[in-house]
């Protein structure tokens, strides 16, 4: 009689590549070697850790605390390690993480991380892009101990415009291929000039980068005190506010500017020492960001139109005392109104009876004389032509007085590698962004769980694309034509269907991987042999 055949399976997709990148960046080991277990947690913190990173991002739209809910339908022992469960993966045992994680220290963890991973991966520190944002959250939260000094949820300014939701501030760095470097949790109040020099400190301190590498942040970076604080050793790239009156008077210049590389630029050179340093301030030209700006600037000079009528009506009802005083308050009008002019400008005069009183005056009764303003309000075409001539125009300034505008121009449009992580942490399709907790210690631990599963993200996605391009390979994208660029977004979409079979006849367990197409073995094999086991490729 034959042995009985039973047939199971189970959904790995794509978590075996983010479950083989977490291995080959060393996060496990560096966590278990910095957090000790609770004895009574079959679960060791590394565990629990890539547990909340393959839950965030498991694309499937779960909040981060349905960990038993989600582990269902995958296989956990595999992705995991050792005899854990769905079980076993419960609010306790991630709760008793992110309080590990809280006491240690969630930047200093985080920095130990990457020092790891900088020791054998080459990933490049040319660049460091710092930044910060804001993330929302839901309902009342209190510190359970007086003594921590954990984050503040608390009103500020969110960057999301919900200035009625309580929040708290992520601080983040990133090199120039999107690989957060630093990350640091702060108070909802936090101000953005102080947050990211302190993240600049912070990471010059804990990490080891070569002295050519240069920080580049937005204008939140260039104040007086700062500026000063960073001083001439750190090389720094940074744009200038349009509030500081220097640089106001410089957008506002009659200059000619010389093109750039890119065609769609052109530039001016200045020196500066504000902060007293000395730096190069460049100012540059951008069509792209005339051709924005002008669409806005045309609906905001029609808001303005019908503003400035309303009240040049309300301003010729005025009544003054003399011509002199008319006029002058005319000129006043005028200056609060740039962009438009009076045309057949008169003063009339007006007998009224004195004392604001009413009705036809007596024949005896003496009368006052008004001045009163008459006017059509016209657009002053050219101030208006000046100010149009002037938009698209920016200031980037560097402590590095030799660098050239081109590279400096490039450099610090890399910038939108951190705004891109920030988006990547607040798109509702991965959840990461999803706070539910209501310890504010376990907060500031989740926001960094929520930039490792960034960073494993950005890693994965960086090692696709230079791997597509070194080995000369293709994957199809959305519209089916080839590409050395997914996104790994795409690429976990790719993935979806791929399945674990277990095939059991008596004591024989057979287990293969079903649905992997060529160009899925291609991306696998790109990630190393780290992905390899968990889609059962290992030579």
């Amino acid at each position: 009689r034959g042995s009985a055949m039973k047939i199971t399976s189970t959904q790995i997709d794509h978590l075996g590549l983010v479950s083989g990148v977490f291995d080959r960046l060393g996060i496990g080991e560096v966590i278990d070697s910095r957090l000790r277990k609770c004895r009574h947690h079959k679960v060791p913190h590394s565990s629990a850790t890539k547990a909340m990173v393959l839950n965030g991002l498991g694309l499937v739209g779960q909040r981060l605390y349905l960990y038993p809910e989600y582990y269902e339908k995958v296989p956990v022992s595999k992705l995991i390690g050792g005899d854990i469960q769905s079980s076993d993966l419960n609010d306790d045992v991630l709760g008793a993480t992110l309080d590990a994680i809280y006491h240690y220290g969630p930047t200093e963890l985080f920095n130990e991380i990457v020092l790891e991973i900088m020791n054998h991966e080459d990933l490049g520190s040319q660049l460091l892009h710092a930044d910060t944002t804001s993330f929302n959250v839901q309902g009342e939260y209190e510190c359970d101990d007086e003594e921590l000094k954990s984050i503040e949820i608390t009103l500020g300014h969110s960057k999301d415009g919900r200035m009625d939701l309580n929040q708290f501030v992520l601080s983040l760095v990133s090199n120039q291929h999107g690989i957060p470097m630093f990350v640091q949790a702060h108070s909802g109040n936090s101000s953005d000039k102080k947050t990211i020099i302190e993240a600049i400190r912070r990471v010059k301190e804990g990490l080891d980068f070569n002295d050519d590498t240069y920080f580049v942040a937005d204008s939140a970076l260039y104040s007086y005190e700062n500026i000063n604080h960073l001083g001439e050793k750190i090389s720094w790239i940074t744009r200038v506010p349009a509030t500081i009156s220097e640089a106001k008077d410089l957008l506002d210049a009659d200059i000619e500017m010389k093109p750039c590389k890119d065609d769609r630029y052109s530039c001016h050179i200045f020196l500066s020492s504000y902060g007293g340093i000395e730096q190069r301030w460049v100012m540059f030209h951008s069509l792209p960001m005339q051709e924005r700006m002008e669409k806005s600037f045309q609906k905001r000079l029609e808001k303005d139109t019908k503003s400035a009528q309303v009240d040049l009506n309300k301003f010729m009802r005025r009544e003054f005392a003399c011509e002199a005083d008319a006029r002058k308050e005319a000129e006043i009008w005028l200056d609060e109104h740039p962009f438009h002019k009076l045309v057949d400008l008169d003063i009339v005069t007006k007998c009224k009876r004195a004392g604001q009183k009413r009705g036809r005056p007596k024949k005896s009764e003496d009368m006052v004389t008004v001045y009163q303003v008459l006017a059509r309000l016209e657009i002053n075409e050219e101030i208006l032509e000046k100010a149009r001539h002037k938009l698209g125009r920016f200031i980037l300034a560097s402590n590095d007085t030799e660098i050239d505008p081109d590279t400096l121009l490039r450099y610090y449009k890399g910038q939108q590698s951190v705004e891109r992580g920030f988006r990547f942490l607040k798109d509702k399709q991965f959840r990461v962004a999803e706070v539910y907790l209501k310890k504010e210690e376990r907060i500031e631990a989740l926001a960094m769980i929520m930039v490792l599963c960034l960073l494993v993200y950005s890693f994965a996605e960086w090692m696709i694309r230079k791997g597509l391009k070194q080995n000369g390979q293709f994957v199809p994208d959305q519209k089916g034509k080839p590409t050395q660029r997914p996104t790994l977004k795409w690429i976990c979409f790719l993935f979806y269907g791929v399945a674990e079979v277990t095939v059991e006849i008596g004591n024989e367990v057979h287990r293969e991987i079903a649905n992997l197409k060529d160009y899925m073995i291609i991306v696998i094999r790109v990630l190393g042999k780290e992905c390899e086991k968990y889609y059962e490729m290992e030579a």
